[in-house]
């Protein structure tokens, strides 16, 4: 092999070696910015559970009371 078809393999290698990482890099951006989004979904569904869950043991408490109340009226 010549010397400049040396150079040129190699600029070829080094040319197919900057493309895969430029797509790799591209990937992993993507792959990272649907991680995110991902979580922001998890942590927002979490709490709005907190929440709703908050009002059911409100809800409860109060109906407990209610309940507690009713007893002690009729006695």
């Amino acid at each position: 092999m010549s010397s400049k078809q040396a150079d040129e393999t190699n600029k070829n290698g080094d040319k197919s070696t900057d493309e895969l990482t430029a797509v790799v890099e591209e990937l992993l951006n993507t792959l990272s910015n649907k991680f995110s989004g991902v979580s922001s979904e998890i942590f927002a569904k979490m709490d709005e559970m907190s929440r709703r869950l908050d009002n059911l043991e409100a809800a409860l408490r109060a109906s407990e009371d209610n309940d507690a109340n009713a007893t002690s009226k009729t006695q």
